[in-house]
């Protein structure tokens, strides 16, 4: 572990490092969604409890606002060949511009042309009818294509593709993750990536959540790619943050206002909640209002966190800067965060806890 730097403005993107032994990466989900482990870290007292995620149930007060990410994510893994010379290509959806219009990583993509066509096979490995063409290439090799022969490819995507796994997993998605990748309260189509700290969540459990007084509502926000990319760049300061859609309704922004107006817990689920609410509040002055837009906020210590009170999240990459946003919540404003978010995780490492998106979880409170 290095020594943390002194001014926020030079903080080493190594400052956020730490080995974790590669049995500990979770590829399979938990038998059940609620059945992975909890640790629950209090900040008042430098506490760690170490439980089920069931426990989260006592952890939650009457009067708090619970609050999802009901993004839905894309079977966004397409699988084709080169017409022509017959080349295996995998493409990988990372953002629409239009309908049939969308950047994508091609692999191999090195030597794609613009140009270059692609017969697309369904998930058992057949030729379809819909290709895509090859448009352009950007500065970080992602490839612009059009694809032909369906009026959409997100309406085709449940027939062709495949779920988007992080590549970490080391495994081709399999039947069980169209469903265990994806949360049972999805409803908003346009991630490529799970928001992977509401997959612990049942119906049974969510119900019974509203049972003790919790109110629960969403926001949308479609993760990307960069979500859990490591930052490639020395310091903090380098790092140029990906930008994500979100959307805040009227619903979830009038129950935010009355809860903080009353002193109530607002309780984000995942660091992709944490996002829109922090993103619309630094624009905002005051109660907020609904919106729709982009994001690239980089939250990192130190920050003043301005709507969330407590965090369910999951473990999450080194150097990540999903790391770093946890950080920063775990001490508000300081800088220490990051010591205690890292002797945390040297915990869970010791206690045998499961990292990453089909990981345990933990709560930050």
């Amino acid at each position: 572990m290095t020594a943390l730097s002194e001014s926020k403005n030079t903080l080493r993107t190594a400052d956020f490092d730490y080995a974790l032994p590669d049995e500990l990466i979770a590829r399979h989900p938990a038998p059940a969604r609620d059945q992975s482990r909890l640790c629950a870290l209090k900040r008042t007292s430098d506490s760690i409890a170490h439980q089920q995620f069931r426990d989260l149930l006592n952890h939650l007060r009457d009067g708090d606002l619970l609050v999802l990410n009901d993004s839905k994510v894309l079977s966004a893994r397409l699988r084709g060949q080169k017409i022509g010379s017959g080349g295996e290509v995998e493409l990988l959806l990372v953002e629409e511009n239009a309908a049939n219009d969308w950047w994508v990583m091609l692999k191999p993509g090195k030597r794609v042309r613009a140009g270059t066509e692609i017969a697309l096979r369904d998930c058992i490995g057949h030729t379809t009818n819909v290709s895509a063409t090859v448009l352009e290439k950007n500065d970080e090799g992602h490839c612009r294509v059009r694809f032909t022969g369906v009026e959409d490819i997100t309406f085709a995507l449940d027939s062709i593709g495949e779920m988007p796994l992080p590549p970490y997993l080391g495994r081709a998605a399999e039947q069980a993750d169209t469903e265990r990748y994806q949360t049972v309260f999805a409803r908003s189509a346009g991630s490529v990536a799970a928001p992977t700290a509401g997959l612990h969540f049942t119906s049974q459990l969510l119900d019974e959540i509203r049972g003790r007084g919790v109110r629960i509502c969403f926001v949308t926000l479609h993760v990307g790619l960069g979500t859990f990319a490591p930052v490639k760049s020395e310091t903090l300061a380098g790092h140029v943050m990906h930008e994500e859609r979100y959307e805040l309704g009227i619903e979830t922004a009038d129950a935010i206002n009355k809860a903080k107006r009353e002193g109530r817990r607002v309780v984000a689920v995942g660091t992709t909640t944490v996002r829109v609410l922090e993103s619309i509040a630094a624009k905002q002055n005051g109660p907020i209002a609904p919106e729709r837009g982009r994001t690239r906020i980089f939250i990192h210590p130190p920050y003043r966190f301005k709507i969330v009170d407590a965090l369910v999240t999951n473990f999450h990459l080194p150097q990540s800067t999903l790391l770093m946003l946890v950080s920063a919540f775990a001490a508000p404003g300081e800088l220490r965060g990051r010591e205690r978010i890292l002797a945390a995780y040297a915990e869970a490492i010791r206690e045998r806890y499961r990292f990453f998106s089909y990981g345990d979880a933990m709560l930050i409170e």
